[in-house]
């Protein structure tokens, strides 16, 4: 059996997690959508380093829902499996999901990068979180500056280690391109043939490429099941053979039995 699942924010919301679009996700009422973009960062790096911080925290502190069970479950069963998710956090890693079966296509939020040069830390975002004092310290290989605009407003930036430019968070902003690397995995995957299941579930598909793979993956004329899990229609909802209408943790772990049962070799 030959599977693809796309998964969004709302696998994640149900780990506590806030969705950008959600009424929970706005941060000292400051629109989501309008900190995670090369420009807040540009204007007010700080700000932005602020947000981050508290977000990996909040994902630090969540566990692993049903959903992400279910889903972690079914990739141990498929002969051939890719997770391609939109979520930045590290849940269905926890889950039990292989970096080999997984694609983050939005980046990962505990990876630090480098605004101008390649330089990765790819550790769980331990160089920009401050220090225990407030003086400037060396974690990791990245480096610390505390810059203070007024007495009561210090902050730590991180620094490249290679290039001294300011190192940013490892996602993918509004307005930037997707990973090529992580693209061209997803490509390898839709170009070795149709799944037999697509499950498409917690996202509003929002983005044309979701879209796209979800139904590149299950062509026409092709027997195969397109299965939209979401409380709420979206622009995929129309070309699903299976709509759920529930949210993602109670759905996923009786539909994936049901999946499994159904492709149970005799």
């Amino acid at each position: 059996m030959r599977v693809l699942v796309l998964t969004g924010a709302g696998v994640s919301a149900e780990s506590g997690i806030p969705t950008f679009r959600g009424k929970d996700g706005y941060w000292r009422n400051l629109d989501p959508a309008k900190l995670a973009t090369p420009e807040a960062f540009a204007r007010d790096p700080k700000l932005v380093w602020e947000w981050y911080r508290e977000r990996r925290q909040r994902i630090r502190s969540a566990r692993p829902n049903a959903a992400h069970a279910a889903i972690a479950k079914l990739a141990q069963h498929a002969d051939e499996f890719l997770l391609v998710t939109q979520n930045v956090d590290d849940l269905h890693a926890r889950a039990g999901i292989a970096k080999e079966k997984m694609v983050q296509i939005h980046g990962d939020i505990f990876v630090t990068k480098c605004s101008r040069c390649d330089f990765l830390d790819t550790g769980r975002g331990g160089s920009p979180e401050p220090p225990t004092d407030r003086a400037a310290v060396p974690v990791e290989r990245g480096r610390l500056r505390s810059i203070a605009p007024t007495s009561e407003d210090i902050v730590d930036l991180p620094y490249c280690p290679e290039c001294d430019a300011l190192m940013r968070p490892g996602v993918v902003w509004f307005g930037e391109q997707l990973p090529w690397k992580e693209l061209q995995r997803v490509e390898n995957y839709l170009d070795r043939g149709a799944s037999d299941v697509v499950i498409v579930v917690g996202t509003t598909a929002t983005f044309g490429y979701i879209v796209d793979w979800a139904l590149r993956a299950s062509p026409e004329g092709v027997r195969g099941e397109l299965i939209e899990v979401n409380p709420e229609e979206t622009q995929l909802s129309q070309f699903a053979t299976q709509l759920v209408r529930e949210p993602a943790a109670i759905a996923m772990p009786h539909l994936v039995d049901t999946i499994l049962a159904d492709h149970r070799t005799p």
